[in-house]
Parts: structure tokens; C-alpha cells; sequence
């Protein structure tokens, strides 16, 4: 299985750099995993909501770029669906059974995604109604990924 974290804008601080690291070689053993960091544009101070439409269009086209046609895409969006670790591990199990070996995450930038990359996602997934910052959310959705996995294995790492 191949899995692929399209996140926009850059992972600065260090023990975030640690903890994504950490799990992704603990993934190692069950996927190839793939972190691709876009560039996030410069948004002014109080830009207007055309100006926010331009700039998710560029970030939206940069990730577009990035997506294979034949990927399972998973957006965040806080108007996804929200799973419970263990449906998410079945999701995640499905996936593959249903034929798809590449995986693809997309966590956008700080204004959210574009209606394009919504629309190409197989599934929009939510992990709550909280706002979280870009840079945890990546350290937050990598675990998960290695829980699933771990829950598919019935580790006792879930409990």
C-alpha cells in the first residue's frame, strides 16, 4: 500500500518534525509512505473573499497536480465525516479491499481547500469541530493512520 500526505504550507517547528517522523517510520512496516509539503501563498492581512477564493485556487491546483488518477483521496474538511478510531481502521481496510493500493491525504492551508480538491475526494473526513493548526493536524492524522494499522493488527497500542 502506498499513502501519500499532500499538506500545504511548511512544517517548521521541531518536535512536530520528531513526532511525524517517529510514526512515519513505525508505518514503514505497513505502507510506503509519501509527505509532499506545497507551497501556501502569502495572504494579506484583509483580503477579501475574492482574493481567498484566488489563493485556494493556486494551493488547489498545486495539490491537483499532485494526485494520481487512480488515488483513494481522503480530504480534512471540517464538514467531513467524523469516525471513531475503529471505523476508520475498517475504512481504511475497505479501501484496499475495494481495489485501491494508493492512498492520498490532503490537509490544505490555512484558508481550507479548494472546491475542486472537495469534489475529488472519495471521502471528506472530519476529526472534529476544533481548530487545530495545519502543522498538528499532520503529527494528529499520522497517528491515526498507524492506529489503524495497529488496530488491524489487534495491537494492544489502540487500548
Amino acid at each position: 500500500m502506498n499513502i501519500k500526505l499532500i499538506t500545504v504550507g511548511k512544517l517548521k517547528e521541531n518536535y512536530l518534525r520528531a513526532g511525524i517522523a517517529e510514526y512515519t517510520k513505525r508505518l514503514s512496516r505497513f505502507a510506503k509512505i509519501n509527505m509532499i509539503e506545497l507551497a501556501d501563498e502569502k495572504t494579506p492581512e484583509k483580503a477579501s473573499d475574492s482574493q481567498n477564493q484566488q489563493i485556494m485556487s493556486k494551493e488547489g491546483q498545486r495539490i491537483q497536480e499532485k494526485i494520481g488518477t487512480r488515488d483513494f483521496v481522503i480530504v480534512l474538511a471540517i464538514e467531513g465525516q467524523q469516525l471513531a478510531s475503529e471505523d476508520f481502521s475498517k475504512k481504511m481496510t475497505d479501501i484496499t479491499v475495494d481495489g485501491y493500493s494508493d492512498i492520498t491525504f490532503i490537509i490544505g492551508g490555512s484558508l481550507g481547500l479548494d472546491p475542486m480538491i472537495k469534489q475529488r475526494a472519495n471521502l471528506k473526513m472530519s476529526f472534529g469541530l476544533l481548530t487545530l493548526p495545519h502543522q498538528l493536524m499532520r503529527l494528529v492524522l499520522i497517528e491515526q493512520i498507524y492506529r489503524a494499522f495497529m488496530i488491524q493488527q489487534g495491537s494492544p497500542y489502540h487500548k
